[in-house]
This record gives C-alpha cells, structure tokens and sequence, in this order.
C-alpha cells in the first residue's frame, strides 16, 4: 500500500467537530464529486469533480488526531464512493487506531459491493447510511432513520453480501446520537 503521503482526497470540506453526523464527536470528511446529483440535494456545491482541494492522506489524518475528543469518522459528500481506493488507506489506517468509522452514501449496498473497491472500503466501516437522497421523504426529525449496521456487539460477516445475499431484516430500536431512539432496519450478512 502506498504511503499515506502518496495518496489524496479530493476535500469539499471538514467539520472537526460533529455530534449529529453520528455516533459521538465525530470527524466529518466531505469528499468532493458526485455523479448521482439526487434533487434537493443539502450539498450540490459537492458534485463538481473538480471542485474542492486535493489533500493528502497523511494531512487528513493530523487534522483527525489533533483532537482528542473525536473517537469517530463519517465520510460524506458528494459521495465517498466515489474516491473508494483513494478513501482505503485513510480508513484502514483509522481503523488500526480504533476510531469507529461510517459513511453516508446515496448508492445502495447492493450497488457498492459490487465494485472491489467499495468493496474493501466497506469492510473498514461501522455504520453505512445508503441509498439516494429522495426530498419527498426529508425529514428533519431523527426519531427515524434507515441504517444498515455491520456490527452490534458481535461482528457481522459481510462474505455473502459480496454476492449481494441479503440473509435477514430485522426492525429493531439502537440509542443512536443525541441520546434518541432511532428505528433503524438491522441488515446482517452471513
């Protein structure tokens, strides 16, 4: 694997510290580009592929680690898939250090694991918010939210989902940020 200085994201911006972009205080990362530009997108300034700033990995990395409150990191955008293999490196190394990672994403899960790179990325995660942004159904309250979860206190392998097998869905209450009861939709993976 190349070292973290030899790789860059494309950055449309960061919030250092967040408490409803996840679980905790966490990092936020906004990759930049875009190819699905659901309408009534909150952050179309994020399509543009060759919008925002090339920054290497090692820089995002200091940025994340100089502060110790932050335990988490949710990758957003435009759409992080977008720069998967660009994204690993970052997420593994974030991983080894014991941050808890998600990433809001506008394709599905059966979409991403489809492609390696995603893939892989996939696996560094915690939580996957997927799917498009669909303005009918905004809704500023967060009682309810669709997550897919890799992991609620016993792993959950994601081998078959690889091969798009989804085994069981299960509705269930997770205490989520903000100390609210979030309806999520629990999706294991054989």
């Amino acid at each position: 694997m190349r070292a973290l200085k030899d790789v860059s994201l494309r950055v449309a911006g960061v919030i250092e510290e967040s408490i409803v972009d996840g679980p905790g205080i966490r990092f936020v990362l906004f990759l930049q580009g875009c190819r699905l530009r659901c309408p009534g997108c909150q952050n179309p300034q994020t399509w543009d592929f060759d919008g925002g700033t090339l920054v290497p990995l090692d820089e995002v990395l200091a940025r994340i680690r100089e502060n110790p409150l932050v335990h988490g990191v949710t990758f957003s955008g435009g759409e992080p898939f977008e720069q998967a293999a660009s994204l690993l490196p970052l997420a593994k190394e974030l991983k080894a250090q014991g941050y808890h990672l998600m990433a809001f994403s506008g394709f599905t899960l059966e979409q991403l694991v489809q492609k390696p790179e995603c893939r892989a990325l996939l696996e560094q995660l915690d939580l996957l918010v997927d799917g498009p942004f669909i303005e009918a159904q905004k809704s500023l309250d967060l009682r309810s939210i669709k997550i897919k979860v890799k992991e609620i206190k016993i792993p959950v392998a994601f081998a078959s989902a690889f091969e798009g097998e989804i085994i069981r869905k299960a509705d269930m209450k997770v205490e989520f940020y903000s100390g609210k009861n979030v309806t999520c939709e629990l999706v294991t993976m054989r």
